[in-house]
C-alpha cells in the first residue's frame, strides 16, 4: 500500500498540474487557420507537451500532455466535444517522448536520445491527428474524398510545422531548464 501511495506523490501531482497549465497557457499561442470542414491552429502548446515527456518521463509527461490540452479544448466550442480525444493522443505524445528520453536508465539527460524521443513523439501525434481527422470527416460527416483530402492535407501541413517547431523548442528549453530543476533537487522530490 505504501508504495502505490509513493507513486502519486504531492510533487509528482503538483508537477503534472503545473506542466498541464504551461501546455494549456501555449497553447493560447496560437494562430487559428480555418479549413473548408472546421479549423486548425498553428500553436506552441506541442512544445510543453513534449518538454514534459523529456523531462518528467511518461507517465507525469503524458498526463500533463492530456490534461492541459484537453482543458484548453473545453474552453472552445469548436474543440469541446473531441476533448477527450484530443486527451489520448496529446497524453501518447507526451508519454512516447518521455518512455524514450527515460528508457536504460537515462533520465532525459542523452540528447541524441532526447532528440529521436521528441521527433517519434511529435510524429505520434501527427499520425494520430490526421487519422482522427480522416475518420472523423468521411464516416461520422460523410464528406467526399475531395473534401476529406483537401482538410486532412491542410491538417497533415500545420501539424507538421507544429511539430517540427515542438521539437526544436522542447529540446532548447529541456536544455536550458533540466540544470536549474536538477540543482532545485525537484527530480529528487519526485523520484522518492
Amino acid at each position: 500500500m505504501k508504495d502505490n501511495i509513493k507513486k502519486y506523490s504531492i510533487y509528482k501531482i503538483a508537477v503534472i498540474g503545473l506542466m498541464a497549465a504551461m501546455v494549456f497557457i501555449a497553447t493560447n499561442f496560437r494562430i487559428e487557420i480555418p479549413t473548408p470542414l472546421g479549423k486548425t491552429m498553428l500553436h506552441l502548446g506541442n512544445v510543453m507537451c513534449i518538454l514534459s515527456g523529456l523531462l518528467f518521463g511518461g507517465t507525469i509527461g503524458g498526463l500533463a500532455a492530456g490534461f492541459g490540452s484537453a482543458i484548453f479544448d473545453l474552453f472552445d466550442p469548436a474543440f469541446a466535444p473531441e476533448f477527450w480525444i484530443t486527451f489520448i493522443m496529446k497524453f501518447a505524445m507526451g508519454f512516447i517522448a518521455g518512455k524514450i528520453s527515460h528508457m536504460k536508465g537515462y533520465n532525459g539527460e542523452n540528447r541524441k536520445v532526447n532528440i529521436i524521443a521528441a521527433i517519434i513523439g511529435a510524429a505520434t501525434y501527427v499520425v494520430l491527428y490526421i487519422s482522427k481527422t480522416i475518420i472523423l470527416q468521411y464516416v461520422v460527416l460523410n464528406s467526399n474524398w475531395e473534401a476529406v483530402i483537401a482538410v486532412a492535407g491542410t491538417k497533415f501541413i500545420v501539424s507538421s510545422v507544429n511539430a517540427v517547431i515542438a521539437v526544436i523548442a522542447s529540446l532548447a528549453l529541456s536544455l536550458t531548464i533540466r540544470p536549474a530543476l536538477k540543482s532545485a533537487g525537484v527530480f529528487n522530490k519526485i523520484n522518492k
